[in-house]
């Protein structure tokens, strides 16, 4: 069985992060999306939340998709997970030069690789940081996110 690790913050998850999922299992058996706890960012939901938003986005891939919460260094996690891959969703060309420094580091850590990935033309522009701030102002969040996550984000943003 071939697995991956889909790491992120996710805060909060949107439609480029489960088409990523959905894609890869195309190349996987199964799908660990790994979601970071992360106390150096200002996050907006808990470990807990963005969890329960992922699995809810991903329920209806059953069992190939398992969704973990961790706070340590990846390659600490994928250790644990048994897992040597790593998938990334990669927008735009100044992701790419960071996402390259991440896995060249986690590659001489623990010889893992990286497989990256573009969001399908539909969800490239969306990030977590403009769907936070879309929400904030109580604006449009169809085609952006998940409708669980959009209620979420409502609730979080006190809209209507």
């Amino acid at each position: 069985m071939r697995k991956a690790v889909y790491p992120g913050t996710f805060d909060p998850p949107h439609l480029g992060h489960l088409d990523i999922v959905e894609r890869s299992l195309k190349l996987f058996d199964r799908i660990v999306v790994a979601v970071a706890e992360n106390p150096r960012k200002h996050i907006l939901f808990s470990l807990e939340e963005r969890l329960e938003m992922f699995r809810e986005m991903t329920k209806p891939m059953g069992d190939r998709v398992e969704v973990k919460g961790f706070n340590s260094l990846l390659v600490d996690f994928m250790r644990e997970e048994g897992i040597d891959i790593i998938v990334r969703g990669v927008r735009l060309f100044t992701d790419f030069e960071y996402e390259l420094q991440i896995a060249l580091t986690n590659f001489k850590l623990a010889e893992v690789e990286t497989v990256f990935m573009m969001p399908s033309q539909d969800y490239i522009h969306i990030s977590s940081t403009i769907v936070r701030d879309v929400a904030s102002y109580c604006g449009e969040l169809g085609g952006l996110v998940h409708p669980f996550v959009e209620r979420k984000l409502r609730e979080k943003f006190r809209c209507g």
